[in-house]
């Protein structure tokens, strides 16, 4: 076929469609987040839809590639923040561990460690941020100040000392 018969496009690679990003949730879970983590996930959806907006018009391959995952993370922060559920932190005192709450836990050896409980979309491990679906969360949600939880780890099973619960402000 005559190069005159074909269009511009057609020699342009086709874009990469990009699955949709899977939900964290368990089918029938409640997309439980802390209020600082709604505010967080409003501030990231808000700057990428500004950035989309300065971006509208990617001409090259890989702008485009760009400009489909930025859009792909707007639409998944869009259906998180449509179906957050913010749950506050309770009243003085805090004596329990609930959803949101910072607990330190030490071991039988005297090791502490720190937990935060938050929601899927809020998860850092590397801050100590576990989503209230994982095991170490089940194993504290609802333990009482001074009580013990039997936690599972890797390397066997470790019984836990809430010495400590405390929420951000």
């Amino acid at each position: 076929m005559s190069k005159a018969f074909t269009r511009e496009s057609d020699d342009e690679a086709d874009m990469p469609v990009l699955p949709r990003q899977p939900s964290p949730l368990p089918p029938g879970a409640k997309n439980y987040v802390t209020p600082g983590g709604a505010q967080r996930l409003r501030e990231e959806l808000e700057r990428l839809i500004e950035q989309r907006r300065g971006a509208a018009s990617a001409d090259d391959a890989e702008a485009k590639r760009r400009l489909a995952a930025v859009d792909q993370r707007i639409r998944y922060l869009q259906h998180s923040v449509e179906s957050a559920v913010v749950v506050p932190a309770p009243a003085p005192p805090w004596d329990q561990v609930r959803f949101g709450a910072t607990v330190t836990v030490r071991d039988r050896a005297g090791e502490a460690s720190v937990y935060r409980l938050v929601g899927v979309d809020e998860t850092d491990i590397d801050r100590g941020w576990v989503s209230y679906l994982s095991p170490i969360a089940k194993a504290l949600l609802n333990a009482r100040l001074g009580g013990r939880v039997k936690f599972r780890f890797p390397a066997g099973e470790e019984e836990l000392e809430v010495v400590k619960i405390e929420w951000e402000g």
